[in-house]
Formats: C-alpha cells, structure tokens, sequence
C-alpha cells in the first residue's frame, strides 16, 4: 500500500500485575510521591476540568525556576520528557547533517530519528562502557547525550561537559539529565555560559510520578521559544490541568524528595557490595539503577529466572555487548535483600 510509514517502535520493560511481586525493570522510584501530591489530588475540584489547561504552565514553570535558579522563559513543559525529547529532535535537528548519540544508551533517540528522517550516527562506547567526547569530533548536526547514561549508569563531569560543550558551539548540544537526581550535579549552571545547550528533566524518576508524564526542558529562552512554538504546533494543552497542580506540588517539597532520593542511593550502594560476594559486578552508577554482570552465569538464563520468581528486571538482546549484563532497578531496601538472596541462590545451585 502507498504511503505506509514502517518504523520499529522503542519497546519500553513490561509492566506485569502480579501480586507480590517485586518490579525493577523500568526506574520506577519504589516511594509514593510527596504527601503534598495527595493532598492536593484529594482536594481536587472536579469542576474545573470542563475548561481547557493552561498554555504557559506559569505555576509550575516559576517552582522550577526556582529550584534550578533559572528564568520561567527558560523552561518548556510537556507531557513527559519522551514528548519534550520528541519535539527538540524536530526543532533542533534540521542541518542535514548526522546527529551523533552513543550505541549504548536510551533506545528512544534512534527511533525519533528514524520517524522524523533525521541523519544520524551512533558512537561506540569504550572498552570500559564509557562515553568518549573525543570520538564526537567529526561534522555532525547535533548531539544528544544522557547523562548519567542509561543503561550503564555512568557520569560524566561538569569539566568534560563543559569541553564538549566548547567543542561543539555551532550545533544544539541536548543533555537528557532524566536520572540526574541519583547524580553528583546537573549541568543548569552551564546554562548561561553556553546558549547551545538543552537540558531535558523529567519528573518520572526522582519525584515518583512516572504515571503523571511531566517533564520539560531548559534552555536559552530563544531557542525555547522555537521549541513552544513546535509544541503548539501538536497540541498546545498537551500537560493537563491536574498534572501541573500536581507536579508543582511536588518540586515544592524538596525536603522529601532529597530524603527518599537519600535512600534509594544508600541501597543502590549497599546492593551492588552485597551482590559481590556471589560474584556479580556492576558499573559505578549515578542512576536508581545498576548494570550488573557475572562471568559464569548467562543473563538470559538468570532473567527467566528471576520472572519465574515474579522478579522483574530488563534484559537488553541490543547491541550485542549488552547480553552480558542485566539492568536493575533499585527498590525498597527489603525488596533488593530478596533480590540479592535470589541472585546468591542462583549462583550457587
């Protein structure tokens, strides 16, 4: 049939329903959000949904501000950083040149530019899973890097952004900072120094509302504005009246978030010490999750494993290097000591 577009889809992890089982194969954050966020959803008024939501997001976009010390011109809201990332590919990536992004890293990024026909060149991460900038400098139409890098969890410094940031001052450089909470430091300080740079948050990770799809971008307030402008050209109520009461809500309470935040590092780090002592290794991450390895054990074998045990990770057929590992996402600190008992009795039947 003429004029059928064929695309292959990012395939996200599966979202089972199983009674007691333990899910961490997506980066959901284990801890309900701020009691702020139940409040305000209680006292909801009903009513007000038989208007439209706002265009400019203005309460949210001044709590933001707030927090990352940026002006409200700075910011861009959307549905979900997926939609934001969406549209910075369409608003930023037009030079005909390839966009660069590494091989191992959000699936999403080749799918975008495969549906909205842009070039692009995808960069092998090192021997040690790392990003190498000086593999960058080649003729390219922008670049887009996840920081910290997700699957493998590692960081890049505000010092080797900054080079890459010098390095590549005619094209939009994009930082997607989605698990950037678990991290050292954003890069928003970066922000006035270089007008090329996008920083890309969500809300999905650190403030426990991936069911909510809030995230928004930050940037020089020009190129912002083109970006509100391809946002108005799809639909401009695209965050809902009820999400932006209650995403505001949640960047108010700071307090709470860093707690929480808190824990979910101290388990990462206690969980991948622990899972040493069956052999296992993981890469030094600066996410809510880990890539975990072992040189005996076949990540396959030990997936299927693990879902017969209603243990739920993700385990990555693509590229090839993956095989070898499995991501998991941390969750409560009595959800992960069953998952390293699982793991411990795996290695030694």
């Amino acid at each position: 049939m003429k004029g059928i577009r064929k695309i292959a889809p990012y395939i996200p992890g599966t979202q089972p329903n199983i009674s007691g089982m333990i899910k961490i194969n997506t980066n959901e954050n284990p801890y309900p959000p701020s009691p702020k966020v139940s409040e305000i959803l209680k006292n909801f008024k009903a009513d007000k949904l038989k208007l439209y939501s706002s265009l400019d997001n203005q309460p949210l976009k001044e709590a933001l501000a707030a927090k990352h010390n940026v002006l409200p011109e700075q910011l861009m809201i959307g549905n979900g950083s997926d939609e934001v990332l969406a549209f910075c590919f369409l608003a930023f990536f037009n030079s005909g040149d390839p966009i660069l992004f590494p091989d191992i890293t959000y699936g999403f990024y080749k799918v975008w530019a495969d549906l909205f026909s842009i070039p692009f060149k995808e960069i092998p991460l090192n021997e040690n899973f790392e990003i190498d900038f000086s593999d960058y400098n080649q003729i390219n139409g922008g670049l887009i890097i996840t920081n910290p890098n997700a699957p493998t969890g590692l960081f890049k410094t505000k010092n080797e952004i900054r080079e890459l940031l010098k390095n590549h001052s005619d094209v939009i450089v994009i930082l997607d900072e989605a698990y950037i909470e678990f991290a050292e430091d954003s890069m928003t300080s970066l922000l006035d120094e270089f007008p090329n740079l996008i920083i890309i948050h969500t809300l999905s990770k650190s403030q426990s509302l991936a069911g909510l799809r809030i995230g928004y971008a930050m940037g020089n307030p020009e190129y912002i504005a083109i970006l509100e402008s391809v946002k108005s050209s799809f639909n401009p109520y695209s965050v809902d009246m009820l999400a932006e009461a209650l995403a505001t809500a949640a960047i108010q309470d700071s307090e709470y978030y860093q707690k929480i935040t808190g824990k979910i590092c101290q388990t990462r780090d206690w969980f991948s010490q622990k899972i040493e002592e069956s052999g296992f290794r993981s890469l030094p991450s600066q996410t809510n999750f880990v890539l975990i390895s072992h040189d005996k054990v076949k990540m396959n074998e030990l997936f299927q494993y693990l879902e017969e045990k209603n243990i739920f990770v993700r385990y990555f057929t693509k590229p090839e290097r993956l095989k070898k590992f499995l991501r998991i996402s941390i969750g409560t600190e009595e959800e992960m000591k069953r998952v390293a008992a699982v793991l411990a009795n795996f290695v030694s039947k």
